[in-house]
């Protein structure tokens, strides 16, 4: 007899042995070769993968998730201490988002953007509701590429404006202007065909300062005095936006030094810039705010968000507008839209993940992990492992930055590094691995993002098997 979670999509016989349902619904045993090839096979013949050379990579094949963990093909659990890509907040097939989406389904499968829908309509509601200051309107779209791409579009037709200021270190996407934006390397090869009327700046980074900062609140003030003389210099009057993720999210979790974003709003209001918080990962609860501006008491004129909407269940993101900008667009026609702008599907996901995160206290629960377990266990290690620079972070969104002298603050790995000068980071990746535990590596950096429905034994686990790979690293020390 087997038991299937249908859920859920994970199944247990009643002997014990586990395994998967598949897109018809049959049940498979893991350790099911037949299949893996076939998943491997369809995969490497015919899947064109992102931020990838075809020829040299092996996508690892996926047969179920659940909660914080998912499973290969061959029964080997990984607690997902990346979340997926920083999305799945709420974990594999929570049953109430899967339950949404199925009830959604059979109800209204989809409607055009130009109609009025009930799920479409809550979602907006309660978006609005907990969103910072006097945005209550929002726009949705398919993701966070195209949600900055139109938080520009309506930055540039508000303010007949055309520049946008953007940090080094960041990513705001794919599409044309988001990636011309995008301050990491990924920025370069797309650039000669993007949208080039975006400058760059430096923002704060206490740990590598470009200012000679001497303290965190010295970091703070001179990257402020920085992005205003680029301001002036770049022509205050040709600035429509400042684009800025309130926690740096991939290029290093940082956290912006105290006063940093309230002095990014003085200054866009002093030259009549609009301030968009780009909260595509750190929005819905990953900082243990609704969104984290909410953390720094600072109200923008624009909140991008994506990812931890609805988990990545169905894609979905948007910008949260002001009142004062949606309302410039009562007699002035914005041109943008999107085919499957606020999907019925997404939406109520989206519905599904604020019953939850209510319900269930997410967000107090992510304050408390973060600080009871998290913040005393990294920082612990800062005395047990030479490799650790720094550690930073808040809630369940935390870095740690790999050296191999801590005087001279020389990365683990250098600055976008590949092949053989990114193989200390691949075995610290694959120390995890070995332990169970799917970890985020970027650069020189681990990071630390599991779900938020992390049971608090899983998360010392995935914590206990960092500190493990960071033996690896510490091999690398001068």
């Amino acid at each position: 007899m087997t038991v299937i979670d249908e859920s859920t999509g994970s199944s247990r016989t009643a002997d014990g042995s586990t395994g998967y349902t598949d897109r018809t619904g049959s049940f498979h045993a893991f350790g099911d070769t037949d299949a893996e090839k076939q998943v491997r096979g369809d995969d490497r013949a015919h899947v064109f993968h992102s931020w990838s050379a075809q020829a040299h990579i092996n996508p690892l094949p996926i047969a179920a998730g659940e909660g914080s963990t998912f499973w290969d093909y061959d029964g080997n659990p990984y607690l997902d201490f990346s979340s997926q890509l920083v999305n799945l907040n709420l974990g594999h097939q929570h049953p109430d988002l899967v339950r949404a989406i199925q009830e959604q389904a059979g109800r209204l499968a989809t409607i055009q953007p130009a109609m009025a829908n009930d799920v479409r309509g809550e979602l907006a509601r309660r978006i609005a509701e907990v969103a910072p200051g006097d945005l209550n309107h929002v726009f949705f779209t398919n993701g966070g590429a195209d949600a900055n791409e139109n938080a520009v579009r309506m930055a540039r037709r508000y303010t007949g404006r055309s520049k946008v200021l953007a940090m080094y270190r960041s990513y705001h996407g794919n599409t044309n202007t988001a990636i011309a934006a995008t301050g990491d390397p990924r920025r370069w090869a797309n650039q000669p065909y993007a949208d080039g009327n975006v400058a760059h700046f430096f923002g704060p980074y206490p740990y590598r300062s470009a200012f000679h900062a001497a303290s965190v609140e010295e970091e703070g003030q001179r990257a402020l005095e920085h992005l205003e003389q680029v301001i002036v210099l770049e022509g205050a009057q040709t600035v429509a936006a400042v684009l800025i993720e309130t926690v740096v999210g991939t290029n290093g979790v940082l956290m912006p030094p105290p006063g940093y974003l309230k002095g990014v709003r003085e200054l866009c209001d002093k030259y009549g810039i609009v301030y968009i918080a780009d909260e595509v990962m750190v929005g819905f609860g990953r900082i243990g705010e609704w969104f984290a501006v909410d953390a720094y008491d600072v109200i923008p004129d624009l909140v991008t968000f994506a990812k931890g909407v609805n988990s990545g269940y169905v894609p979905l993101g948007g910008v949260i507008i002001s009142d004062a900008i949606a309302h410039f667009f009562d007699d002035v026609s914005f041109q943008g839209g999107l085919t499957y702008s606020g999907h019925p599907l997404g939406c109520a996901a989206g519905v599904a993940t604020f019953e939850v995160f209510e319900r269930d206290g997410i967000l107090e629960r992510v304050r408390d992990l973060g600080s009871r377990i998290v913040e005393p266990t990294v920082t612990v290690w800062l005395d047990t492992h030479p490799s650790l620079g720094e550690v930073r972070g808040r809630g369940l969104f935390w870095a740690l930055e790999l050296v191999i002298d801590r005087e001279t603050r020389e990365p683990l790995v250098p600055f976008n590094a590949s092949g053989a000068e990114a193989a200390p980071m691949g075995e610290v990746a694959a120390a995890c691995k070995a332990e169970g535990v799917w970890p985020f590596t970027h650069f020189n950096r681990m990071h630390i993002a599991p779900p938020l429905v992390i049971a608090e034994d899983e998360l010392r686990r995935g914590l206990d098997a960092y500190d493990k790979a960071l033996s690896v690293a510490d091999r690398y020390v001068r």
